[in-house]
This record gives C-alpha cells, sequence and structure tokens, in this order.
C-alpha cells in the first residue's frame, strides 16, 4: 500500500514541474532561446529540471509499483544526480539573482522591451514569480524533502566512489554541450559564461561540480 504523503508529494512535485516547463513558451524570450542552438536545453536550470521531473517520476512508479527493485534502484541513481544538481543551481541562481542580476540573467533583446530613446542597456529578462520558482525552488524542495522522509542515506561506499563520478560525469558533460552550444551562438546561457575566458570557465565548471559533490556529502551526512 503506498503511503498517501510520499504520493501527494510526488504527484505535486511532477505537476509544478511541468507547469514550469510548459510555461517557458509564455516568457517573451522563448522564441529566441528556442531559435538557438540547444534550445532552453543549453541552461543547467533545465536540465537539472528534467533530472528532478524524472526522479519524481521515478517515485511515483516505486509508490505503485514497490515490487520492481529495479525500479527503486533507478530512483536511487536518478536522485544521486538531481539532488546535488538542483541543489547547487538554486543555490547559485538564488544568489546571483540577488546580488548580482546581470550576471545571471539576458537583457531584454531590442523590440521585446518598451521603445525607449535612451542609450542604457536593456532591461534584465526577469521571469515571473510563479514560473520562476517552479523552475529553481520547487525542484530541490521537493527533491530535499523526498530524500528526508522518504530515502535511506546512501552508503559510505557509494558516497565516495559513485558520487565523485556521476558528479564528474555531469560536470565534464554539461561543460562540453554549453561550449559546443556557445560555438554555434556565439554566446552562453548566462552572462556569466559570456563574460568570462576559456579557462575561468573551466575554473567555474570545475568549483560548481565541486559544490555540488560538497553538498551532496553533507545532505547524506545530516540524513537522520
Amino acid at each position: 500500500m503506498p503511503r498517501p504523503e510520499a504520493l501527494f508529494l510526488h504527484g505535486v512535485a511532477v505537476g509544478v514541474m511541468t507547469y514550469g516547463f510548459i510555461s517557458l513558451r509564455t516568457l517573451p524570450m522563448d522564441g529566441w532561446i528556442r531559435a538557438q542552438k540547444g534550445g532552453h536545453f543549453q541552461f543547467l536550470t533545465i536540465q537539472g529540471l528534467a533530472a528532478a521531473w524524472l526522479t519524481m517520476v521515478l517515485s511515483l512508479g516505486c509508490n505503485l509499483l514497490s515490487a520492481f527493485t529495479a525500479l527503486r534502484a533507478a530512483k536511487r541513481a536518478s536522485l544521486m544526480i538531481a539532488l546535488p544538481l538542483t541543489f547547487v543551481i538554486s543555490a547559485v541562481y538564488w544568489s546571483l539573482l540577488l546580488f548580482f542580476p546581470s550576471l545571471i540573467l539576458q537583457r531584454q533583446l531590442p523590440g521585446l522591451s518598451e521603445p525607449s530613446s535612451s542609450s542604457t542597456l536593456p532591461e534584465l529578462a526577469r521571469i515571473p514569480l510563479n514560473i520562476d520558482l517552479s523552475l529553481h525552488l520547487a525542484p530541490v524542495v521537493t527533491l530535499l524533502a523526498d530524500f528526508i522522509f522518504f530515502e535511506k542515506k546512501y552508503t559510505k561506499k557509494q558516497v565516495q566512489i559513485g558520487s565523485p563520478l556521476v558528479v564528474l560525469a555531469c560536470g565534464t558533460w554539461y561543460a562540453c554541450w554549453v561550449e559546443y552550444c556557445a560555438s554555434y551562438n556565439h554566446t552562453f546561457p548566462y552572462p556569466f559564461l559570456t563574460e568570462n575566458p576559456f579557462n575561468i570557465r573551466v575554473g567555474i565548471y570545475t568549483f560548481v561540480s565541486f559544490l555540488a559533490w560538497s553538498c551532496f556529502r553533507l545532505m547524506n551526512a545530516l540524513h537522520p
């Protein structure tokens, strides 16, 4: 018999994250982003959202088909990827949005903002709060709640061997992917990448990957 509170959490999480992704079509920048190489999947946010969504769908499957051990193993593997990824995304996004928004938000394209005779830079392309929360907060909050209340902590071997390999693979994948997309688009999805040379970007990728691994170790250590 599935736990109703787990079903509720996983179902709501899938719904909220689906709403966030579908709502991207309503943003003024949507057409411009879709026309680029990689589209919305240039953004680490969207890759994290996809990983979190898949984890919650697998969680629903585990709730309803608890006898399938392979499904549970897949959910645990997916959670190991999605939890540190969404934590880092939220931490970096909200920190920069509050203190250095020009480093995380693109500027409005000409023709998408209000006409002005001013020579100042176009306004930042801000996301409506309801969409912003569903993209940049709901994934990590629901994954963390799932991990704390409905999952066992990872074993010492999984933390010491599995998690570094997962973080290394994910970090390398995104670094190669975003550099590849930028070679066609001549810009990066995040201004803090566009404004830095290659060697600094490598440092950013390395630091964020290390942060993700450290956050995962800390969350697992604090698990009751």
